[in-house]
Formats: C-alpha cells, structure tokens, sequence
C-alpha cells in the first residue's frame, strides 16, 4: 500500500467555482496528507483564485494554469510529469464535480502497492451510476463495450477517469507520444499500460452525476473516442504502439 503522502490528486479543472471550494475543503477533511495537483485552464469564473486562497491553509496543494481549454488529456500529462518529476508514488485522478467519492481514495492505495494500475469501475459486478439519464448512462456502457470488442482490452470499465497510477506505470510510457485529447485519453493511458503487461485490477466504485456546474462531454469528444480505439489498435498491430 502507498500512504497518502506519497500519493497526489490530480485534478482538471475549468469553470469549476460551484465546486472546488466544497472539493478542496472535503479532500482536506479526509485526507489531510494526501497532496493535491489542480490544473486550472484558464478558468474565467475564476477557479484558480480560490485554489491559491486555499493554499494558505494547506501546504500541500499546488496548482498549475494553463493559458486556455487545452484538452483533459494534455492536462494530465502536464500533471504527470510534475508528479514524476516530484517522485510521488501514485497518482490518482479524478474529476472536480463530485462523480467521484473523494472516500474512495484509499481502496485505490491499497491496491497500487501490488498492481501498476487500479481502475474505478462503475460496471464491475453490476453497474453503479447515480442519478444519469438512460441515454448517458448507454452511451457509456456501450462505449466500453465498444473498446473491449474493437481494441481487445478487458476491463469493464475503459472510459472513466477515477483511477490510480504507479509511479512505474507512468514512467514506462511516453507521454510525448500520448495522441488522444479529450476523454479517449482514459482509453489510451489504459490500453498502452496493458499492452506493456504492467499489472492492472479494476476497483469497484460508484459514480454520480454532478449536481453543480456543467458537463464537458460534446459530440467532438464522443467521436474522437470512436475513431482512436480503432488507432490504438491498428498501431498494436503495426508494432507502433509507444
């Protein structure tokens, strides 16, 4: 198991002010060593501002901006590397709306000190989605199904993004070469730490629909998932998946 501090948050965020004031007051509530990234994308509710207010009551959370939107997934990257370069030990993401239970954290920490990458999963042993409307909660199930079938992955759940990354699992990927932008990216990082045989166990979690602010998700996003499933495999079979 990896202690909280060794471990660090990192959380995405844009026009997140409903939000991060409860996210950042609950993560230091129940997890007051865990460390906690913030990437703020230029968030014009001003987001940021409450992030650095926040730092002077809790040394151990950090914040980089970003000039504009610029993608979930470059965002992250930009987060790994930091933790790399920090030598965390595990990472874990999640979003700011609250989807994911900040009181799951340390089921994820039990697991990385045995396995390279610890996925929540809202399908495993029957699905656990609260309060989505058919079409979404569809939509996403289908959408892993679809990444199973095509890709050949076989995790139930390939397409969230509350999940936990072993220092080792980050640092044997090349993020210079990480190709998706918007949500693909949870299938992509997933995809490329199996395809190196790292080892991986889905988590149980339950995820909710946030109740404040707005959902990212847009018919871009959607069909760039569609097209990169078919890219990571066909790179798989090219022998060109880095």
């Amino acid at each position: 198991m990896i202690t909280l501090d060794k471990s660090v948050v990192i959380i995405p965020t844009y026009n997140e002010i409903a939000n991060i004031e409860k996210m950042l007051e609950t993560l230091n509530s129940l997890h007051p060593t865990l460390n906690v990234l913030i990437i703020d994308d230029g968030s014009p509710d001003g987001t940021a501002k409450i992030v650095k207010e926040f730092q002077n009551k809790k040394q151990n959370l950090f914040i980089l901006e970003r000039s504009g939107k610029l993608g979930l997934g470059t965002a992250y990257i930009m987060g790994f590397r930091w933790a790399l370069e920090k030598n965390f030990q595990a990472v874990i993401t999640m979003d700011c709306d609250f989807s994911h239970d900040p009181d799951s954290i340390p089921s994820f920490l039990e697991k990385i000190g045995d396995y390279d990458l610890a996925i929540g999963s809202r399908y495993i042993g029957g699905i656990r989605i609260m309060n989505w409307p058919m079409q979404r909660l569809l939509l996403s199930y289908f959408a892993s199904i679809y990444a199973k079938i095509v890709s050949g992955i076989p995790f139930s759940d390939s397409t969230g993004g509350f999940n936990c990354y072993s220092n080792k699992a980050l640092s044997s990927l090349n993020l210079d070469r990480i190709f998706s932008i918007g949500y693909a990216f949870q299938i992509e990082l997933k995809y490329k730490i199996w395809s190196k045989k790292l080892s991986c166990i889905e988590v149980p979690i339950t995820f909710w629909e946030r109740t404040n602010g707005k959902s990212k998700m847009s018919r871009k996003i959607i069909f760039e998932a569609v097209i990169n499933v078919f890219r990571l495999r066909f790179k798989k079979i090219m022998g060109t998946l880095l």
